[in-house]
Order: structure tokens, then sequence, then C-alpha cells
């Protein structure tokens, strides 16, 4: 799948400071360990609606932690996924009176312009399900080998399922208890009452023909894959066991990254899929979470047309920390332009060298704080409100550097 291009991303002077995030499953802020290849692996979208502030916040938070790495002098081996081949994109192309693939293609395209805008950095391996239905199915048939998977006992319909003994640690990475696990369950794609589960927790690995759906040949009949698995595939095929991160929105803890991460474990026979389990809270409009079926969503392509730069974009989500359910408002985006006006005023007198370079080391330890947006951004906006000190010719430069390295945001 091709993703999208890369932004200049330019090195900034002085001693980076290394990252640390906190992890879902150990419920602490602890450093990254990255080693000379950091592997980041974010969960994409299933492309059946434009992009929006959620997907934004999301994305930007991660492109947030790529360039953090990056200024700790790592490589970054980054995977995202698509999800092409799924029940919303099938149903909203049947709602539309479309074909589901020439929806899918066409969101996409949109996905890949707004990252664009956004001066997201883009994966290295941008895979599609439909691209990866090979390592899905050899990995379901490592799970059915090993008895990790079974086949329900349906001559219609002979699905394949993953059970959540084939682990003994499944639970960690979300540390919910059985009845949010049930819950949650049931809410986000599961299908807890499925005749021949041989527990309502068990989640479908390969899903057997229908009519009307798309199909593909298997040892295990023909059919296609389930959500979760495609995933676990997709990661460590091109990240292998235990790599860096896995990332995504707070709604994909359970069951999608519990269960990625227990197939990956259970068909690898591995501990730990990742190093770390990061995550980002949810955007709500004006007080009420945004959902497609309160059709209450921002989209990052109409503001972009409305005349709102990207880098004020970048400022309205990050004046929020990455985990905490934020709003996002009129008085937000206003806010990040007044922000970035006064950020650019500042450099027409950009003051000392020593004062920039003490605002990049603050910055740089705010943002390796756990993403530590609010305060990395309240960091420059006391550098542009105090005594700069006389006007040296570096310093704007030096400002207008690690900015865009370390925020993305272009002064």
């Amino acid at each position: 799948m091709r993703s999208w291009p890369t932004p200049d991303v330019p090195r900034v002077d002085g001693t980076a400071v290394p990252l640390a995030l906190y992890d879902t499953a150990d419920e602490v802020v602890r450093q990254v360990d990255a080693g000379e290849v950091a592997g980041l692996y974010v969960c994409g979208i299933t492309p059946y609606d434009s992009t929006h502030l959620g997907h934004a916040a999301t994305y930007l938070t991660f492109d947030l932690v790529h360039r953090q790495l990056l200024d700790n002098g790592h490589r970054v081996h980054y995977v995202q996924n698509i999800t092409d081949v799924d029940d919303p994109l099938f149903e909203r192309a049947e709602r539309d009176g479309l074909d589901w693939r020439d929806l899918g293609e066409s969101q996409i395209d949109l996905f890949r312009s707004d990252m664009t805008d956004l001066s997201v950095i883009p994966p290295k391996d941008y895979i599609g399900a439909m691209e990866s239905i090979d390592e899905v199915i050899e990995l379901v048939q490592r799970l059915l080998d090993n008895g990790s998977a079974y086949v329900v006992e349906d001559s219609e319909f002979p699905d394949v399922y993953a059970s959540i003994s084939a682990t003994t640690q499944f639970g960690y990475e979300s540390n919910y208890d059985r009845a949010t696990m049930e819950q949650l369950f049931a809410e986000r794609g599961g299908d807890p009452d499925r005749l021949g589960k041989r527990d309502r927790l068990d989640a479908l690995v390969w899903r057997a023909h229908r009519e009307g759906e798309p199909a593909w040949e298997s040892p295990f009949g023909p059919g296609r894959p389930g959500w979760h698995i495609e995933c676990s595939a997709i990661a460590t095929n091109r990240l292998a066991e235990n790599f860096t991160i896995q990332g995504g929105g707070s709604d994909l803890i359970f069951p999608h990254h519990e269960f990625s991460a227990a197939h990956a474990e259970a068909g690898l026979d591995c501990s730990r899929m990742a190093g770390h389990y990061v995550h980002t809270g949810m955007i709500g409009l004006d007080g009420v979470k945004m959902s497609k079926s309160l059709g209450n969503l921002v989209f990052v392509s109409k503001l972009t047309a409305a005349g709102f730069e990207p880098a004020v974009i970048r400022l309205g989500v990050f004046s929020s920390h990455y985990r905490c359910n934020r709003d996002w408002s009129e008085a937000v985006l206003q806010q990040a332009q007044t922000r970035l006006d006064s950020w650019r005023e500042a450099l027409l007198s950009p003051g000392s060298l020593s004062a920039a370079q003490e605002l990049i080391s603050q910055l740089r330890a705010h943002l390796a704080n756990d993403l530590d947006t609010p305060e990395a951004l309240a960091t420059v906006d006391r550098w542009v409100a105090g005594d700069r000190g006389p006007n040296e010719a570096e310093s704007a430069q030096l400002v207008t550097t690690a900015v865009d390295a370390l925020l993305g945001v272009r002064l």
C-alpha cells in the first residue's frame, strides 16, 4: 500500500532526553527501551469515513513519539495497518450505494492527504488487510496447530476462534476485570453469544464465507480475517516479537490490543508482544464525545479548507495531554491560532542564543516526560513573554528548527 510523502524533520543541536511513556499494561510511566531500531506499530483506520479530530489526535501523538525517538538517535521502523476489509466498510458502502473497494480507496486517499497536510511522518510499512491475507492464514494455522484456536461445530459457517486460555497472561495488557471485558467485547465488535464458542470472550480469527462478503481460500475454508489477528500478523512479520511500542486510541485497549497481543504471543510462543502499550484519550466536541452516530465530527480536511494552518491544528491538539479525554471547540482552535501568532511575532526579536538553548532543553525535557505537551507549549509561551536578552542572529533559526523537529509545528 502506498504511504504519503515524508516531511523534512530537521536535526536539533544539544543533548536529547530519553523518552519515557505511560505503559497501559504496567500502569506506570517508564523509559522506553528502544535499542538501535525502535519498532513502532500504530493501528490504522477502517476507511469508511474522513479523518476526524479523534483520528488526527492519535496519529499526531505517535508522530511526536516518532520525533522524540529520532531526536534520541534511534532509527524508527514504523508500521501501520489499514483495515480495508471489515463490516463497517461494507455497511457504509451498501448504505451509500458504492462498491466497498471504491469507498475504501477514496477514504485512504483522503487520509493520506490529511496526514501530509499535518506533517505526520509516514510509516515505513503501510499495509492493508487485503495485502496480508497470506500472513493471517499462516498465523491462524499456527494457532490451530498448537491448540490455541479451534473451529466451531457449524457445518454452514465453520468460523475459527482463538481461545483466551491460549496464554496464561491474558488480560495483562488492559488490566480489566471479567465483567468489564464482557461489556466491552459486546460493544466493540465481539460476538459473545456465538453458538459453539468455548468461552464468550474467544475472538474470531477467521470468518467463514457468508453470501455477499469477499472471501479468500485457506486450509480451513474460504473466508476473511478477524480484526485482531490482522494486526498480530502485520506487526510481528515486520517488527518481530517484543517490538518497542504498540499504539492506538484508548478504545482499542480492549478487545483489540488485548487480543492482537494474545494472538501473537500464542502463535510465536513469546512472553510479550510489545515493550510498551501506549494509548491516547478520546476527543469530544463542545463537551460531547465525537461519534459518527451523533454526527458531531470535526474533519481535518474541512478545517484546512476553511483556512486553518496544520500548525494550528497541531497546537490545538497538543494543548491537552494525549492520555486525557479532552474537548475540541472553537475556543481551542482560536487559542491555538493566537499562540502560533505570538510565537511567530517573538521570532522577530528572538533574544539571546543562551535563552533559545535553555528553551530547547526544557522543551525536550517536557516532551520526554510522557509527552507533556501542555507544559512544552507553556515553556515556549514563557520564552515569548519573558526577557529573552539581546538578540543574536542564530536564535531565531534555532528555535524555529527545534519547534519544527520536536513538535512538527512550522513557524
